[in-house]
């Protein structure tokens, strides 16, 4: 299968320019659902930001990271950021999706909204909220590659569960930062770890997890 994205001895960098660690030669394949493991202010959510940009912008993309222009892109952070504050969830979907009213309704209706929640301005919504909103969008995208950072942040179990079924579910790939060890657990596949500014592959999360304890 051809990889749909390949990081080719990218030099991942914070925004002034300051290394935080070099990839080596790693490919995403479909199928692949990886977790990204490593301290915090390692430059997680930084690969993250510029593996989405290769996919959405690539004549921008960063040296060494290139990806398939076949991808459709399912994208969640820890702040939603996705979501428009000052749109209901019922615009949010409508505006985004050509399905119609009566249908909008329902899917919002299945995702635990009244029709009063759903005339609300999402500012007005709890974080909960906001995340099945959030995972919805995402369904309806229809991805082939994921990239979610901290998805379960917001998510009671019920809205956990979808969203590991979701990912599942396809052969779409992911690429993922989650603190939630039963989420990485179940829906992980492959594991990169980010140690002394190296990107390294990791046989299971386990090894992670036991060096930073409890």
């Amino acid at each position: 299968a051809k990889a749909l994205v390949v990081l080719d001895q990218a030099e991942i960098t914070t925004p002034d320019s300051r290394l935080l660690f070099k990839t080596g030669q790693l490919w995403i394949n479909p199928g692949d659902r990886i977790v990204l493991l490593g301290a915090n202010g390692m430059g997680k959510t930084r690969l993250l930001t510029l593996v989405r940009e290769a996919i959405l912008a690539p004549d921008r993309a960063q040296a060494g990271i290139k990806a398939t222009p076949s991808l459709v892109l399912g994208y969640s952070d820890q702040a939603l950021s996705e979501l428009r504050p000052e749109w209901t969830p019922f615009e949010t979907i409508a505006k985004r999706f050509d399905i119609g009213d009566q249908r909008t309704r329902s899917l919002l209706a299945g995702a635990g909204m009244t029709l009063e929640m759903q005339a609300k301005q999402l500012e007005r919504l709890s974080g909960g909220q906001k995340a099945r909103l959030a995972m919805l969008v995402l369904r309806l995208t229809n991805p082939n590659f994921y990239i979610l950072d901290e998805p379960t942040n917001h998510l009671d179990i019920e809205g956990q569960e979808a969203l590991e079924v979701e990912l599942l579910r396809n052969e779409a790939a992911s690429l993922i930062v989650s603190h939630d060890r039963s989420f990485v657990r179940n829906v992980g596949n492959r594991f990169w770890m980010i140690e002394r500014k190296k990107l390294v592959e990791l046989e299971s999360p386990e090894f992670f997890f036991d060096a930073i304890g409890s």
